[in-house]
């Protein structure tokens, strides 16, 4: 077993959550859901896996990897040969909902826990797609604005800046159709530009 098997098979039987909760404990059992190599070039940091990906252990199994993979210009194989593609979340399980049926942000216990040690292990990443709020705190520091749409409309100065390259997308849930309405340049302009990277980056 190579030291990043031995790595993974430690975070998947984390239970961090549970054990020394920042808050009330997980309400279920812990599942750790992350795809990750030492060779992989493109990272997609995402929020936080939903109800589908709890069940199916595999990260974006739903209707918003099925946007997200149009959004890159992928199919499911490249998607998931994680010799080329990394998918790391800010909270590796899925944190629950709330009482509107609604998903739970990231538990706060793991991105400090958990994420400086991945992307330690991440050397081979050239860029870094970071999707949702939560990803871009972390990733873009000081470049990210007020706003989400700020910060997507100012992809360019952390793209320019950061080593990793990094750029803020949306999440590509439902719940976010009125926004990518409303902003007709991110799929006019930005989208184009992703394309062409991740193309470049996993071939």
């Amino acid at each position: 077993m190579s030291r990043l098997e031995s790595f993974a098979d430690q975070v998947r039987a984390c239970r961090i959550c549970v054990q020394q909760p920042q808050g009330p404990p997980l309400p279920h059992e812990p599942r750790p859901v992350f795809q990750l190599s030492s060779t992989a070039r493109l990272l997609i940091a995402s929020q936080a896996p939903g109800t589908k990906v709890h069940a199916s252990g595999r990260p974006f199994t739903d209707a918003s990897g099925d946007r997200l993979r149009d959004w890159l210009g992928i199919d499911p194989e490249i998607f998931y040969d994680e010799s080329r593609v990394a998918i790391v979340p800010m909270g590796l399980c899925f944190p629950g909902q709330d009482a509107r049926g609604a998903d739970l942000p990231p538990r706060r216990e793991c991105a400090p826990h958990w994420r400086a040690k991945l992307m330690q292990r991440l050397g081979a990443v050239e860029l870094v797609l970071a999707i949702g709020m939560y990803a871009q705190h972390w990733h873009l520091g000081r470049f990210r604005k007020a706003s989400l749409t700020e910060t997507v409309r100012g992809w360019r100065e952390p793209y320019e800046a950061l080593s990793p390259r990094v750029i803020p997308l949306p999440h590509p849930s439902w719940r976010n159709n009125g926004w990518i309405a409303r902003e007709p340049w991110f799929e006019r302009d930005l989208l184009p530009v992703v394309r062409a990277h991740v193309r470049r980056l996993v071939g």
